[in-house]
């Protein structure tokens, strides 16, 4: 038997991780985006839409890269939780519907689950 103390157990509470169904509807929806939607001029790919709607949502830095252009300092969407996937995912068919995107039927999916 190990002899463990007490102050090597940690308890960690934080939000539950996105949900199958979330992953699920993020790239139909983004491929949407990428078909229909002309960006300045550009296709994004659905990675890029990606990269474009979750900056968006936590709002982030936009620094000068080393040799040019500019780089945006995004969070990966695999460590959002499932509450603000969730805001990831209203954001992207707001833009749509703005944008006149046809998606694909969602409404047979429980968004407050997903």
């Amino acid at each position: 038997m190990v002899d463990v103390a007490p102050d090597e157990y940690v308890c960690e509470i934080k939000e539950p991780t996105r949900t199958t169904e979330q992953n699920s509807l993020l790239w139909p929806l983004l491929t949407e985006v990428s078909r229909q939607v002309d960006w300045y001029g550009k296709k994004l790919t659905p990675d890029e839409w990606k990269s474009v709607f979750s900056a968006s949502l936590k709002q982030q830095k936009v620094v000068p890269g080393l040799d040019g252009g500019f780089v945006v300092c995004a969070q990966s969407t695999s460590k959002m939780g499932k509450r603000e996937f969730s805001d990831l995912i209203d954001l992207i068919l707001a833009f749509g519907a703005q944008k006149g995107v046809r998606f694909p039927d969602v409404h047979h999916l429980d968004m407050e689950a997903a």
